[in-house]
Parts: C-alpha cells; sequence; structure tokens
C-alpha cells in the first residue's frame, strides 16, 4: 500500500531534532518574515521546545511537516496545517521551499499530500490559505491546487512602505 505521505518525489515526515539547523536557518531568515508575520527572530531554544514538544494536530491545533526530496534524500521544505478547528473540520495550511529547491514541482507535491492526509487521516473539509497579491508565484500554486479565491482584505499588510491585500483562498477537501 502506498504511503499517504509519499510522492513519486518527495515524502513528508515529523519534524526530529536533527532539523534545528535548517529551522534555523528559515525562521530566522527576514526574507521570510513576511509570509510567517514574524518580526523577530526565533531563539535556538525555542525552537528546540518545539522540535521535541508533542506534533498532536489535535493537542496544539497546528503539525509542521518537512517535505524531503526522495532523490537526494535532502530537506528541501515544510508544510503546516495551522489554526485547526476540529469541531468545524477546518484548518489553514503554509508551506515554505528552500530558495535552492523552487520550480521543481515539490511544492504542488507537498499540497496534494497534505490534502490528502488532512481530510483522510485528520478529517479536515476545508483548508484556507492566505497569499499576499505579489507573491505571484504562490498563487499560481495554490490556484493549481485546486484553491479558489474567496476573499480580499483591503491594504491589510504593510510591507515596507507599501500596502498590499491579502487574498484568501480555500480548498473544500470532499
Amino acid at each position: 500500500m502506498k504511503s499517504i505521505l509519499k510522492s513519486n518525489k518527495i515524502s513528508l515526515r515529523a519534524v526530529e531534532p536533527t532539523d534545528l539547523d535548517i529551522l534555523m536557518q528559515w525562521e530566522n531568515n527576514p526574507e521570510f518574515w513576511h509570509v510567517s508575520n514574524t518580526l523577530t527572530p526565533f531563539s535556538k531554544e525555542l525552537l528546540e521546545h518545539y522540535v521535541h514538544s508533542a506534533q498532536d494536530i489535535y493537542a496544539v491545533k497546528q503539525i509542521r511537516l518537512m517535505i524531503d526530496e526522495l532523490a537526494s534524500h535532502k530537506t528541501v521544505g515544510a508544510i503546516d496545517l495551522f489554526d485547526f478547528d476540529p469541531r468545524h473540520q477546518h484548518a489553514g495550511v503554509g508551506i515554505l521551499i528552500d530558495t535552492d529547491f523552487r520550480k521543481k514541482g515539490f511544492a504542488l507535491d507537498a499540497i496534494e499530500l497534505v490534502k490528502k492526509y488532512a481530510r483522510d487521516v485528520v478529517g479536515i473539509r476545508n483548508l484556507s490559505a492566505t497569499i499576499l497579491e505579489d507573491n505571484q508565484a504562490s498563487i499560481q500554486l495554490f490556484e493549481k491546487a485546486g484553491f479558489q479565491k474567496i476573499g480580499q482584505r483591503k491594504k491589510w499588510f504593510n510591507k515596507g512602505d507599501v500596502w498590499l491585500d491579502e487574498l484568501i483562498y480555500q480548498c473544500a477537501l470532499v
């Protein structure tokens, strides 16, 4: 039986202590902060605690899965389910692919795998994603993955001296 967390290119897996260095790189890169609404770096101690904390989506309402390329066994990114609401069966989804591994189909594969996992294992009926209007790559990715634009928050995000709209996407899994 084929694993629900594996495609022909990638596999999704739990965060391990050996991921600490790459998480430090990603979480502390100011280039990525605007996507995750982060304003300050994360300490090594805080990330160690996160890595060792329970990854039970029902307990902490979120889960991060690392994305490994099968051919090279390299970790190429991470995908998160967050703001999980078990009663209403929905969650947000966010993805980061390391700059060196973009435009290789890993993100689309990861979203497709996480959709199956969310529906078949967790029992999620709807996923949502918020994307800034200037992030054309993410807009194209989520639309290709079956997400539909359902709303827009005007001038919602300040990026330097520019105010950007935040686009809201949703994908029904049933």
